[in-house]
């Protein structure tokens, strides 16, 4: 797992790097733009004053150890999520390989904070409800910016929502115990993640485009799609470039003008 996760920031590293350019080519399909940017502005502000904050301070207070007994412990429970997503999607060997993460790691790990099933070499194939969905063949999604969630599309922000009211920690009943988890897990996540903003936040490039390009990317590194040669041929593999917007999605209502 922490092979995999280094493996994620450097890929993510290098996407924003050849990014930095003064112009950057993308086409990405992005017909809320207007929307996707002003909540990208809201989502940025509230990073930069809350969760890099809390993130550097979590780091710094927290032995390594610790924080990854906390990640091994949350990418437990996406084990759990992708269980039911490979089971949804037919895919029995994959579903198989899921099960035996969570039963191993969950009794020989101490409850998922030791990755046990990846230090024995088990194949770990994490799949979501958004991977369900195009499997089923809903392969048309826009891409899309959420409110303290970010970049993500129409479709993967559907399934997101579906896997967060059905996940273990989605069913705790103790309101103070739910929040506190997904607290944790939106912290470690962050924390994770500062060395490759960091490299962003240092870059002459404007950010939006950056990221919009560097998480479609990435989203195709997961789907196990081609890797483009070059920025230029950087596609979303969920667009439906014969139109603007998706017939089967709703259209988001723009504003005329955004407020500077």
């Amino acid at each position: 797992m922490a092979k995999q996760m280094k493996y994620q920031r450097i890929l993510l590293t290098c996407l924003l790097l050849s990014a930095s350019g003064a112009t950057l080519a993308d086409n990405t399909n992005d017909p809320y733009e207007r929307y996707n940017r002003a909540m990208f502005t809201f989502n940025d502000k509230a990073d930069q004053y809350v969760m890099t904050p809390v993130a550097r301070g979590y780091r710094k207070v927290t032995p390594k150890p610790v924080r990854s007994a906390v990640r091994n412990f949350f990418n437990n429970l996406r084990d759990v999520n992708s269980f039911g997503s490979n089971v949804l999607r037919g895919n029995v060997k994959n579903a198989g390989y899921d099960f035996m993460r969570v039963a191993v790691n969950t009794t020989f790990g101490i409850g998922g904070l030791i990755d046990v099933a990846s230090e024995a070499g088990m194949p770990n194939n994490k799949n979501t409800l958004g991977d369900t969905f195009a499997t089923w063949g809903w392969k048309n999604s826009n891409y899309l910016v959420l409110p303290l969630v970010g970049p993500t599309t129409v479709r993967d922000g559907l399934g997101n929502a579906v896997h967060t009211v059905y996940s273990p920690t989605g069913v705790i009943n103790d309101r103070g115990t739910r929040y506190a988890l997904i607290g944790t897990n939106a912290v470690s996540n962050r924390e994770n993640l500062l060395d490759t903003t960091d490299a962003l936040n240092e870059m002459a490039v404007e950010k939006y485009v950056a990221t919009r390009t560097a998480y479609i990317a990435f989203r195709n590194q997961q789907l196990g799609l081609m890797q483009p040669e070059s920025m230029d041929e950087l596609i979303d593999p969920e667009a439906d470039y014969e139109s603007s917007v998706s017939p089967t999605e709703p259209t988001i209502a723009m504003p005329t003008q955004l407020e500077e």
